[in-house]
């Protein structure tokens, strides 16, 4: 598996925690778990911009993995 394909399903991942968690959250679900779910999306959101945020000489993570 490639680090975009990894990239790719953790994005997807964010996206699901975040609606599953609005979802549950207007059924009216455990207030906890919604909480922990939109918390949850949050790290993976700033796991995803530390591997794809170039830096100041404009090199990202990413890149410098696939040399």
């Amino acid at each position: 598996m490639t680090a975009d394909t990894v990239l790719s399903i953790m994005v997807l991942a964010c996206l699901a925690l975040v609606l599953g968690a609005l979802a549950l959250w207007r059924r009216g679900g455990q207030r906890r778990q919604v909480v922990l779910m939109l918390a949850l999306a949050v790290i993976v959101a700033a796991n995803v911009a530390i591997w794809v945020v170039p830096n100041q000489q404009g090199k990202t993570l990413v890149s410098e993995e696939l040399k």
